[in-house]
């Protein structure tokens, strides 16, 4: 694989205050660049922005069945170590944000095994973590 790149996503918030929060406080993103319509975060490494964009009835949630879980799609985040995976359960817990998906271990036993958790932030948006015990198996089938 050549050299890893940062990654850059923008996404819809109706609050710019909560999201600077969660972003910000509960996740420990270090914030960028920011204007009245939005802010940049560091989320390990990747630029995410968070575009302010009023509320609309069109919110409708929608998953699909992922290792007998509905995984909310659409869906963004980060591959972390094992630590720093358990740390920001920890840390997402004691802010006591509510899991879509609990931490846990999906594929137990299989190729691709992996810790994952899912939540979302202020505006709804799903995030999730992810960390493989072997980084190779990021791709794995």
């Amino acid at each position: 694989m050549s050299e890893l790149r940062p990654f850059h996503i923008a996404f819809p918030v109706h609050d710019l205050a909560a999201a600077r929060h969660f972003y910000g406080t509960v996740l420990g993103c270090p914030e960028g660049r920011s204007s009245e319509q939005w802010i940049d975060f560091n989320l390990f490494g990747h630029q995410i922005v968070a575009h302010h964009k009023p509320a609309s009835d069109n919110t409708a949630a929608h998953s699909n069945p992922v290792d007998g879980h509905a995984v909310p799609v659409p869906h963004f985040g980060v591959v972390l170590t094992q630590a720093d995976w358990k740390a920001l359960a920890e840390r997402v817990r004691a802010a006591g944000v509510s899991f879509v998906i609990e931490p846990y271990t999906r594929f137990e036993g299989q190729v691709g095994e992996q810790s994952t958790m899912f939540f979302l932030d202020p505006s709804g948006n799903a995030l999730e973590f992810k960390a493989f015990a072997d980084l190779g198996e990021l791709f794995a089938k």
